[in-house]
């Protein structure tokens, strides 16, 4: 199945519409989107979300159903949101994800298809439903391979990566994605980009992939907007610097909201059945990070 851009802005128009609200995961990969978001669309940056605590402007609360969720499955009907993890069990398609944009439900894919799942992050889908092309420069490249782990998906899965650019037409992926299994490519991104998000303690732990050539181990950053303050300006700065984004304003007079996050084996909500658990545990969010493993959040005050 090919993508195409018309039917995608048809189906949710929102997302070419200007000076939306909108909530970010409390991740780099949510930091980026921010900023793409902000200053292409002059979206307005409401909040923060890290799948167990949501960090909202307080005058917000009562206006849940206008919040556009960035980098986040939300399940209530009225959420709007893009992301991009696999949501669907046995072909089992919640009512409350009609109104999200996610290339994996719009492919169809579920558990039984996790080895083809969307494998780019939630910015590189962005990038190419609005057709922007970022600065030709190597710094500009490795902030957005570096969403997600973009660039060591593509050295891990490469066949699905290629299937999802043929997916995905009429984009420049050459150039994107150009030497980036090179020995080159990968001291370039231990010796500069690595360092530098270090110097803004920017990375808070390793992730599973590693790279070919060096086993450079993935870095990532997890957030708290309660004193991190400092990590969400300097990476605002750094992408302005280097993607010539404008940075947006922080969200204003933030209440904190908290919930409850859970794993729990697969095999045990397919003997559930999906609705009946998603009912049962008054679920908000959740993804299906592995064919064996289900998170999944859910809020009293919500």
């Amino acid at each position: 199945m090919i993508l195409n851009r018309k039917d995608i802005f048809k189906s949710y128009p929102w997302l070419k519409e200007k000076k939306q609200k909108f909530i970010i995961s409390a991740d780099y990969n949510g930091m980026i989107c921010a900023s793409f978001l902000n200053h292409f669309l002059d979206w307005q940056l409401k909040g923060y979300y890290d799948f167990k605590s949501l960090w909202i402007s307080n005058n917000m609360i009562n206006k849940m159903d206008k919040i556009i969720w960035v980098d986040i499955n939300v399940l209530p009907k009225k959420g709007r949101a893009i992301g991009g993890h696999i949501i669907s069990i046995n072909n089992q398609w919640p009512k409350g994800f009609k109104s999200s944009c996610n290339p994996n439900i719009l492919s169809q894919l579920d558990e039984l298809n996790f080895h083809s799942k969307y494998p780019f992050s939630t910015l590189i889908f962005l990038l190419w439903l609005h057709k922007v092309n970022i600065k030709k420069t190597l710094m500009a490249k490795m902030l957005v391979l570096h969403s997600d782990d973009t660039w060591l998906k593509y050295q891990n899965y490469t066949n699905n990566i290629k299937r999802w650019i043929d997916k995905m037409p009429d984009y420049n992926w050459k150039w994107l994605f150009n030497k980036i299994e090179t020995l080159t490519f990968e001291q370039r991104i231990e010796q500069i980009l690595y360092p530098d998000l270090l110097k803004m303690s920017a990375i808070s732990k390793k992730g599973k992939l590693s790279s070919k050539k060096l086993k450079i181990k993935s870095r990532q950053l997890q957030f708290n907007p309660d004193w991190d303050l400092d990590i969400i300006l300097n990476l605002f700065s750094l992408f302005g610097t280097h993607l010539s984004w404008t940075p947006p304003e922080l969200p204003q007079n933030i209440i904190r909201i908290d919930g409850t996050r859970e794993r729990v084996d697969l095999h045990k909500i397919k003997e559930i059945g999906l609705s009946k658990f998603l009912s049962n545990k008054k679920v908000f969010s959740y993804a299906i990070p592995s064919p064996r493993k289900f998170d999944y959040t859910s809020f009293k005050k919500i």
